[in-house]
């Protein structure tokens, strides 16, 4: 981790300053499993305490401290929506269950995989797109050098930090995040904390 951190104060002044303010790299990592997956969709478009309730309750409705396909397949939608699930996220996390269960999607064979290719295999599922990809990828696959573009923390920390124009497209934060290769998640772990200073 001092190599990225002396590579990134190096590259780049303002994400020196900023791991200055910040301090030490502190990502929270969870398994690359299913329910790190899982967990993902829940997280999707909520604040981190009303998804961390609403995750909590959805694992007590399927009775099984670590989520599994069979567990989420044996409950109902109607348990699921219940437990604080929209009716979209219910579904999308039953295509997973469903997909994982006849070996579509293969959680122990990620390690091995390339970034695009996990991208590709776990965009099949309903309602995953490239940013949950990417949040798997850093989180869970702790990937260093994932730039979650799509992510709005991270563009709203750009935005700050390097006085971008409101109007900025998905490029201009692209060209800024390649001096951060091949650390651009740590870089991206920065922006995040950027704005809570």
């Amino acid at each position: 981790m001092e190599s990225a951190l002396r590579h990134l104060r190096r590259r780049d002044p303002v994400l020196k300053q900023i791991i200055s303010q910040v301090g030490p790299y502190a990502m929270q990592y969870h398994p690359p499993t299913f329910q790190a997956l899982v967990r993902s969709i829940v997280y999707q478009q909520l604040s981190g305490k009303a998804a961390a309730t609403i995750f909590g309750r959805f694992k007590a409705c399927c009775g099984v401290r670590i989520l599994n396909p069979a567990a989420v397949l044996a409950v109902s939608e109607e348990q699921m929506r219940a437990a604080g699930l929209s009716g979209q996220k219910a579904r999308y996390i039953r295509d997973l269950a469903e997909k994982t269960a006849s070996g579509e999607v293969r959680f122990g064979r990620h390690k091995k995989m390339g970034d695009e290719e996990i991208i590709a295999e776990l965009t099949q599922v309903k309602g995953i797109g490239v940013w949950t990809v990417q949040m798997f990828l850093m989180f869970a696959l702790q990937r260093p050098d994932v730039f979650p573009v799509l992510d709005l923390g991270v563009r709203n920390g750009m935005k700050k930090l390097y006085n971008l124009d409101p109007k900025a497209k998905y490029p201009d934060y692209e060209a800024i995040a390649e001096n951060w290769r091949p650390y651009r998640s740590i870089a991206s772990w920065y922006m995040w904390r950027s704005l809570e200073l």
